[in-house]
């Protein structure tokens, strides 16, 4: 199906916006008015913009407080009406939107709001325009969808229909099955937002909440299953009003649009992508850093051997059991310290992986390389990490670590034996992009929201995950975009002894996060432990957590650049990251700035 995108959904000026959503792949656009009447453009020259472009105007909007008024009011609406069909005219466009009237003067009255709408829908039909009437959640007397409808029906005027909203429909809870009553040809428009699931007022909740199809709670996918039944065969348009959306830079969110309605298009059957490749587990993490030494202590610290080199790059493999780490000193090495710039990811087809994140928009990295060099796709997550579909060590494959020569080396003497799970925090403005691309791109599946208290704000982390958990990533933003601590990233790396894993990297000069006196005496309080536990655990800075799945405990070390390490001892049952810790990790970190 054709796909459109409402200008009032991304930020910049009207001509910034219709560039992003033609680079981002959309057909068509709805023009928001206050867009055009900020613009410097006249309408023509607005029509031949978006011509050159390959954009189709689909709707302008939107026309308010139109029906059920006092006929002095509607006679000036008539008139505003005209003046507005007039300029659609001029910019090339038939549909306009008329929500359901909130003005204070409006009356209860379904055949005085018919009557007028067909008015309108007369007038209307002298300049080619077709109005699409849409229920706002909100309305004074027309909240619902099905109550738009039986007013469109009785005005019974060929140039009159309706427009569904996702956003108004799902919010107040009415059941989209009704949809499928309404003929085709009399839905002129479909309008379609998501939306975290809220307690507040609904109109706050439409005006400063609305994200991108997947990127919320709402059943979108379900609701344009009713619409299609009904024969509806326009465009699937996006309206998303959005506090974030309208600050961020208008490119990358229009193709986060596009990405989520190529996903609900799927989902719906509508159109097919390559299938799925969900990853089987951590092939490796890359950091890069101007400076080896710091970082190369801590992972012997750990545990870690250095077991190989990179045969052409300034690049080593550290290894400990299943757990590797790959340490980059070359060009990628960015000068405000040590950073996670890169996750090889373990997948049954890389190359069909890469299909499916190409068709899903991913930007697909160039990589340098020798001839001999064993060929890696990557794509760039959002905030830029690079993510490397690989067959570690796999026959049938070519294998990355065929790129590396064996150094002599200690054997690995630690507790660790893989990669527990990745935590990246994300740019501000990228927090709903970036779980909506782990989940399309990868399949991952995503977890709800949880939101926990930093010293200087609030901390939002979200999870994305495959079935077994093999592969866990906990996609994070922090509340101060220009703190360290708040943008850092860690790695935690799984261990069946936690206790004698910290013991281990302490005795070998490693530095463990301090954790107040304050959250073990709370633990006392909490839980039951065997005598002497939370002794040990007061020792060395180790945190625990509890769910009905069984226990979580984990400690950190001190930060690096923008990394550190945790080290986890997971029940198996245990499903969460030990977010009720969160709090007093961050405010340690705080405490405790990062070295190297």
């Amino acid at each position: 199906m054709r796909t459109s995108i409402a200008t009032v959904s991304l930020s910049g000026s009207l001509t910034e916006k219709l560039a992003a959503a033609a680079r981002a792949g959309f057909d068509g656009v709805e023009i928001f008015e206050n867009d055009l009447l900020a613009s410097p453009l006249a309408p023509e020259e607005v029509r031949a913009r978006c011509a050159d472009l390959g954009l189709s105007i689909d709707l302008y909007q939107p026309m308010r407080d139109i029906e059920a008024v006092p006929a002095e009011v509607f006679e000036g609406n008539l008139r505003r009406a005209r003046h507005k069909f007039e300029l659609m005219r001029r910019l090339g466009c038939d549909t306009v939107l008329v929500c359901s009237s909130v003005h204070p003067l409006a009356a209860d009255d379904d055949a005085l709001a018919a009557y007028q709408l067909r008015e309108l829908a007369t007038l209307a039909e002298e300049f080619g325009i077709r109005v699409a009437y849409e229920a706002l959640a909100w309305g004074r007397h027309v909240s619902t969808y099905d109550h738009a409808w039986r007013i469109v029906r009785e005005a019974d005027h060929p140039a009159l229909g309706t427009c569904l909203d996702s956003f108004h429909i799902l919010a107040r809870g009415s059941d989209p099955k009704g949809i499928e009553d309404i003929p085709g040809e009399k839905i002129f428009f479909l309008q379609l937002a998501d939306a975290p699931l809220m307690a507040m007022d609904v109109l706050q909740w439409s005006r400063h909440y609305r994200c991108f199809p997947g990127q919320g709670g709402l059943d979108v996918t379900g609701l344009v299953g009713h619409v299609r039944a009904a024969g509806y065969d326009g465009p699937l348009s996006l309206e998303v009003f959005n506090d974030v959306f309208r600050q961020a830079e208008a490119g990358p969110t229009a193709v986060d649009a596009h990405r989520s309605l190529l996903m609900l298009q799927e989902a719906a059957g509508i159109a097919a992508l390559p299938r799925r490749v969900v990853p089987t587990g951590v092939a490796f993490a890359e950091l890069v850093t101007p400076d080896a030494e710091p970082v190369a202590a801590l992972l012997g610290a750990l545990g870690f051997a250095r077991t190989a080199r990179h045969r052409s790059k300034p690049v080593d493999l550290w290894q400990q059991g299943e757990a590797r780490v790959l340490v980059n000193t070359g060009p990628a090495a960015r000068r405000d310290g040590t950073q996670l710039a890169a996750i090889g990811l373990e997948s049954p087809d890389p190359a069909g992986a890469a299909r499916r994140a190409e068709a899903l928009l991913a930007p697909v990295l160039p990589r340098r390389r020798a001839d001999e060099d064993a060929p890696l796709d990557a794509v760039a997550a959002p905030d830029g990490t690079e993510l490397f579909f690989c067959a570690t060590d796999r026959p049938e494959l070519p294998s990355w670590t065929g790129d590396f020569r064996p150094v002599a080396h200690p054997e690995a003497a630690g507790h660790v034996h893989r990669v527990d799970h990745l935590a990246l925090t994300q740019p501000w403005h990228q927090f709903d992009e970036a779980a909506l691309f782990h989940r399309t791109v990868l399949g991952l599946h995503a977890s709800d929201s949880v939101d926990v208290a930093d010293p200087y704000g609030l901390f939002r982390s979200r999870p994305v995950t495959n079935d077994d958990g093999s592969v866990r990533i906990a996609l994070s933003v922090g509340p101060a975009p220009t703190d360290d601590t708040a943008r850092a990233q860690h790695i935690a790396l799984a261990t069946d002894d936690v206790v004698a894993a910290a013991r281990a990297f302490r005795a070998a000069g490693g530095r463990l996060l301090a954790v107040p006196a304050n959250y073990h005496d709370d633990l006392a309080a909490r839980f039951e432990f065997a005598e002497g536990e939370l002794e040990t655990y007061r020792e060395l800075g180790i945190l625990y957590d509890r769910d009905a799945g069984g226990g979580f405990r984990h400690c950190y070390t001190e930060t690096v650049g923008r990394v550190f390490f945790e080290l986890v001892q997971r029940d198996a049952g245990y499903q969460g990251y030990g977010a009720q810790n969160a709090p007093v990790r961050l405010a340690a970190q705080h405490v405790r700035r990062p070295v190297g």
